[in-house]
């Protein structure tokens, strides 16, 4: 099992991280802290990917417009918040988007439909990404060890104990996002 994640994990991590990354990178952070994955590499390859993800979302939309809108047709209900997070916040919105279950893949798309600068999206985007990688990776690979000094010889529990963590705060979330 430890080869199977020593051989592929960066490379599973860089997929999920396309696409969002939230609990792949949380459970990199914990891999790392066990010794199986390297943490400044899980951060590197989270982050790029989520980077590279954002911009695809971004340029897709921008390139796209009909696309786009037919992608986002059935989460009117999130592109409203979306849209009304892009008016309080304004820029800052990149940075708020990478922590918020639901509006994730749908602020880049909402960005690119608007006339907001494609350099000034990228810039914000290269920080805010930075950012999210060094807090959730770094968090998790603290908590890696609390959370294996309680599966002592068994740190494949404890990544399933994260794992299980990140899917009720999932859940969590999309409750609050439904009401």
């Amino acid at each position: 099992m430890e080869d199977l994640i020593k051989d592929w994990g960066y490379i599973a991590l860089f997929a999920y991280s396309f696409g969002g990354g939230f609990v792949g990178l949380i459970v990199a952070g914990v891999l790392s802290f066990a010794g199986d994955l390297n943490i400044y590499i899980s951060i590197a390859v989270a982050a790029t990917s989520n980077f590279l993800g954002d911009q695809f979302l971004f340029f897709l939309a921008r390139k796209n417009k009909s696309y786009a809108k037919d992608m986002m047709k059935n989460y009117g209900r999130k592109i409203a918040l979306a849209h009304i997070m892009m008016r309080k916040y304004g820029s800052l919105v990149v940075f708020i988007q990478k922590y918020v279950y639901g509006i994730k893949t749908l602020i880049p798309l909402a960005m690119g439909l608007t006339k907001y600068s494609s350099l000034k999206f990228t810039i914000f985007n290269v920080f805010a990404t930075i950012i999210w990688a060094v807090i959730v990776g770094y968090g998790s690979y603290t908590a890696g060890e609390y959370i294996l000094s309680v599966a002592d010889d068994f740190k494949y529990i404890g990544i399933g104990i994260v794992i299980v963590i990140a899917l009720v705060i999932s859940y969590v979330f999309k409750s609050i996002d439904k009401k």
